[in-house]
């Protein structure tokens, strides 16, 4: 079981409050949660750039949950400067998204995603998601130390 955060890179405030209200009320994750709203801005963060410069305030995420459709840079342009960089390329990334298009699906995984989950309509589906993520990512498996 990892302690570090757990990061969402996604723009709908809906969506977010969703997610974080099932992971820590729903599925009692204790993990902190990182929020950015834009791929420019969880990319400074992760670079430790201005206004991110001071390591202790930004601890690694252990698992990003990234959406694909954003405005500005989108997720696929997000996990291409991840997974190139030698910093960031070993933090696991999930990419969530409400896309189930087949070319979403292999351009994720050629540009470096760990996973490809398509956020589920109903809550119950969703909590289910949640709760399988959950269990893999931050209690099954083996991250890297970052």
């Amino acid at each position: 079981m990892t302690t570090a955060p757990l990061m969402i890179v996604d723009d709908s405030d809906d969506d977010y409050e969703v997610i974080v209200r099932i992971l820590k009320k729903g599925l009692g994750m204790t993990n902190d949660i990182v929020r950015f709203d834009n791929g420019a801005d969880a990319l400074k963060y992760l670079n430790r750039q201005a206004p991110f410069e001071d390591a202790a305030e930004t601890p690694r995420p252990c698992v990003i949950l990234l959406d694909l459709n954003m405005p500005g840079m989108n997720g696929h342009q997000v996990l291409t400067v991840l997974k190139g960089d030698a910093d960031t390329r070993m933090i696991p990334v999930v990419v969530l998204t409400t896309s189930d298009n087949e070319q979403d699906i292999d351009e994720s995984y050629a540009r470096g995603a760990n996973t490809f989950v398509v956020k589920p309509i109903t809550r119950e589906d969703l909590l289910q998601s949640m709760g399988a993520l959950k269990h893999f990512w931050l209690d099954t498996a083996k991250l890297p130390a970052l």
